[in-house]
């Protein structure tokens, strides 16, 4: 076998194992015991595969504190929402995010992002498909959730918690694979999210980059200032 053909062996092989993690139902066990294994491996089959959205979602990020926040970079409380191996909080901590905070279903691939030295705390064995407990309500100014709106993860009524623990004027920004999106009831949330006051839409990047094999819509939400009390209610 040539240097070409081992490579498109290995290309073909990480997106096995890509679409294969689409194939897990959501279900908690099934998710960590799959990541359990991919750990070790993850960084270099995204990687094969043009994974970009860590780099699209912290720019986001860098966009909405220039344009929104009055805080300076270093002072702006971020939550990595389903953090992996770390790839997110690299590209903040790059822009000049320093309190970046990771949590994850995996505790292998949280103890990959707590080796990066760029997270201020990462706690493993985080469902996000559930309440966040151990976070109280408007702990963060921006959450971001990227590459966990996927099929096989987690449900688009996550938002709900995702909007409880940014506070009031802080942002939400997170990616959904297109076949997520047209899978899903998502943008049905979102709209039900915004009719009930606990979110609005601030910017969609439609069809954009995400990886080699698909794109990906990227949302900014804000929450409003009323969002937290509606939030709460429904704990």
């Amino acid at each position: 076998m040539n240097a070409r053909e081992q490579q498109t062996t290995l290309e073909q092989a990480a997106r096995k194992r890509i679409k294969d993690s689409h194939a897990l139902d959501g279900d908690i066990g099934r998710l960590a015991h799959f990541y359990r294994g991919w750990a070790s491996s993850y960084e270099l089959d995204v990687g094969r595969d043009g994974y970009c959205g860590p780099m699209i979602v912290a720019e986001l990020a860098g966009a909405v504190q220039t344009a929104y926040l009055a805080s300076e970079r270093t002072a702006i409380a971020i939550l990595d929402a389903g953090c992996g191996t770390g790839l997110v909080g690299v590209e903040l901590e790059r822009l000049g995010f320093r309190l970046i905070d990771g949590i994850d279903l995996s505790q292998e691939m949280a103890e990959k992002a707590r080796q990066t030295r760029v997270y201020r705390h990462v706690q493993g064995d985080v469902d996000l498909n559930g309440p966040l407990s151990d976070h109280a309500s408007a702990s963060y100014d921006i959450t971001i959730c990227c590459g966990v709106f996927t099929l096989g993860h987690i449900g688009p009524d996550a938002l709900r918690e995702l909007a409880r623990v940014t506070r009031p004027n802080g942002f939400i920004i997170v990616s959904t694979r297109k076949s997520y999106a047209e899978a899903t009831s998502f943008e049905n949330e979102v709209r039900r999210l915004q009719d009930a006051g606990v979110l609005e839409t601030v910017q969609c990047l439609n069809d954009a980059k995400y990886i080699a094999e698909e794109g990906a819509h990227y949302w900014v939400f804000k929450v409003p200032d009323s969002a937290c009390a509606e939030t709460e209610q429904h704990l």
